[in-house]
């Protein structure tokens, strides 16, 4: 091979780009490492993250939205998608406020950071494994794609990723409705104890797991409830044996290394390793974790044989160079912005052995269809997804007293999988500690609209503890199926602000998700009905991703799960990257990141990226070693 400057040469600091650093430069190798965002939080120095994170910390007090990328700054040569951005697409002109062009027929309705970290800087910290029969989607229900692993082949991966996350959960309390009833093998824990189930949710179970029987589409269902594996810390789990994972240049794999001295050690804070070693049960999981308790991607990062990394910061990925003969990458040219907000930037140019593009599904995707890489399948940028999610919320006739404890501790997962998904999407659906925050901006909006009642004082405040303590939410995240239709392109009209492209996106509501929207309705007004729930649900039509299907109007909203666009396949003909995450056009080009997921299932998908993330680190330490 090429004798080139750095044996690897990364693009992006997320979950992905972190852990694929940590291993490599942990087996010796030389990597370099691009990040589009500013220094912040990379530093190696306490004090100046502290200083970083608190500055997060004020931003997110003093903004008046409280959306995921209120923290973190957006900057013009290097923008974060924002839901703040997201409108109303009229016809045949698309929407072009913020950093995505929306060509719709409705906008895209998920965001992203591209900061140091990425987007594990707010991701709720939900660790879900997918189930068996998602990889086998069409050969089991006739819907999407067959992924080119199954779900055994995952087991060691997913084993990886527990353990770099620092998951709190309870193996024996994950039941779900398919045929293989123990999907973590026999004796398997998970490196901390599940945490506390909230008040509320510990009052819904009982009532849901008594009295819930649903009819669906003339068939029965039974909901009941389980607690939610999640990437945040609790009581270490003296039953856990791993410590890690270690190349094994002998056998040429990443073994998982293990201790007889078991108790899992929980990663505290960047500034502090005493700080965040237990969640705190601050409601703020989204956009923020004060202590970080929460898993991020620094945590990783910080893992890293220092000696071997090298990261750039404000350097913008804008194309890579692919040799002609050999079709070969031979390296990657980046943008170093000079004050974030001006047009001045240097270009720059990156070379190593192999190359990973390890950003965000739908900037992994524009970069390649500007650099004209990795698509002889026509499969770039197509088949985007996220969990086109459906909110439903009420009033519980006594005080569940909701925003205690972190986003969610427990979940529903009766129609996780079924024959049903035949015909419509399977969704899980959470129960939320943040009352009706998310879909109607409480519990500012309630005393706002109190005030302009007229209610002040002791009324006023009876009123807010009378609404506020039942405040119930729910949400429906509906699996997306892949459609090539639903996609990201660029198109040289619509540029940023250092010339980079765009991400122009076009998106629809399949009959697929109609049809589960519809079932979610039917589903949500028996379950409130039996948890004696007054529904106050209602959608507007004005809203930006408004549809209506059989006469009814629905508002879905996104989950921040930003899935497929270079989906990985059997063949080059009918994906981007093979089994091992390396592109079918470029033997030294591998896609890293929840783009390689060639369908989406009901899980949160960081855990899986995080365990297909190890799996292409193994390939590519391999193929140095050759």
């Amino acid at each position: 091979m090429e004798n080139n400057n750095y044996d690897v040469v990364i693009v992006g600091s997320g979950i992905a780009g972190s852990i694929l650093a940590k291993v490599l430069t942990n087996a010796g190798k030389k990597v370099l490492m691009l990040e589009a965002g500013l220094a912040a939080g990379i530093a190696m120095d306490q004090e100046a993250n502290y200083k970083n994170y608190q500055d997060y910390l004020t931003t997110f007090y003093n903004a008046s939205a409280k959306v995921p990328n209120a923290p973190y700054p957006n900057i013009k040569d290097a923008q974060s998608i924002n839901v703040l951005d997201i409108e109303v697409i009229q016809k045949n002109v698309p929407a072009t406020k913020g950093y995505l062009v929306q060509m719709g027929p409705v906008p895209f309705a998920s965001d992203n950071t591209r900061a140091p970290g990425g987007t594990t800087l707010h991701w709720l910290g939900t660790t879900l494994r997918m189930l068996p029969n998602d990889f086998k989607m069409k050969s089991k229900y006739g819907v999407g794609v067959d992924w080119p692993i199954k779900y055994e082949d995952m087991s060691r991966y997913y084993q990886m990723a527990e353990n770099e996350i620092g998951v709190s959960g309870d193996v024996k309390d994950q039941h779900y409705p398919i045929e293989e009833k123990n999907i973590f093998g026999k004796d398997y824990v998970f490196p901390m104890k599940a945490i506390p189930t909230s008040y509320m949710d510990g009052v819904m179970k009982k009532v849901i797991d008594a009295n819930s029987k649903i009819i669906l589409n003339g068939e029965p269902y039974k909901l009941y409830c389980i607690s939610t594996p999640q990437g945040r810390n609790s009581i270490p789990n003296t039953e856990y044996d791993i410590t890690g994972v270690k190349w094994n240049l002998a056998t040429k794999t990443l073994d998982i290394t293990r201790n007889d001295l078991k108790n899992y050690n929980p990663v505290g804070s960047n500034w502090d390793p005493y700080t965040g070693q237990r969640c705190e049960g601050n409601a703020s999981c989204v956009p923020i974790c004060p202590v970080q308790a929460k898993y991020n991607a620094l945590k990783s990062l910080r893992k890293c044989d220092i000696g071997n990394l090298d990261i750039k910061v404000q350097a913008v990925a804008s194309k890579l160079l692919i040799n002609e003969t050999s079709n070969w990458i031979n390296g990657v040219e980046y943008k170093t912005y000079v004050k974030g907000s001006s047009s001045q930037y240097e270009t720059q140019l990156a070379k190593g052995t192999i190359y990973v593009m390890a950003a965000s599904a739908i900037e992994n995707a524009k970069l390649l269809l500007a650099s004209g890489a990795a698509n002889s399948s026509d499969q770039v940028g197509r088949n985007l997804m996220d969990h086109m999610t459906v909110l439903r919320w009420g009033l519980s006739k006594d005080p569940i007293y909701p925003y205690r404890g972190p986003g969610s501790t427990t979940n529903i997962p009766t129609f996780r999988d079924g024959e049903f998904r035949k015909n419509h999407a399977a969704w899980i659906l959470p129960l939320d500690n943040w009352g009706w925050a998310w879909p109607t901006n409480a519990p500012a909006t309630n005393v706002i609209n109190a005030v302009n009642e007229g209610l002040i004082g002791k009324a006023l405040r009876s009123h807010i503890e009378n609404i506020v303590t039942r405040q119930f939410f729910t949400h429906f995240e509906c699996e997306q199926a892949p459609d090539p239709n639903n996609r990201v392109t660029i198109d040289p009209a619509y540029k940023d602000n250092i010339g980079n492209y765009r991400p122009v996106i076009h998106y629809r509501a399949t009959e697929y998700m109609l049809k589960a929207f519809e079932a979610s309705g039917i589903v949500s007004e028996q379950m409130f009905s039996q948890c004696d729930i007054e529904d106050f649900t209602s959608y507007n039509p004005t809203d930006p991703d408004y549809v209506t299907y059989k006469g009814k109007g629905y508002t879905f909203a996104g989950a921040g799960h930003i899935v497929g666009t270079h989906r990985m396949g059997f063949t080059k003909e009918d994906s981007v990257v093979d089994a091992n995450m390396r592109t079918w056009d470029h033997e030294n080009l591998f896609l890293v990141g929840c783009g390689n997921m060639p369908t989406l299932g009901t899980s949160n998908p960081t855990l899986t990226m995080s365990a297909l993330t190890f799996k292409a680190a193994e390939a590519i330490l391999k193929q140095l070693e050759q």
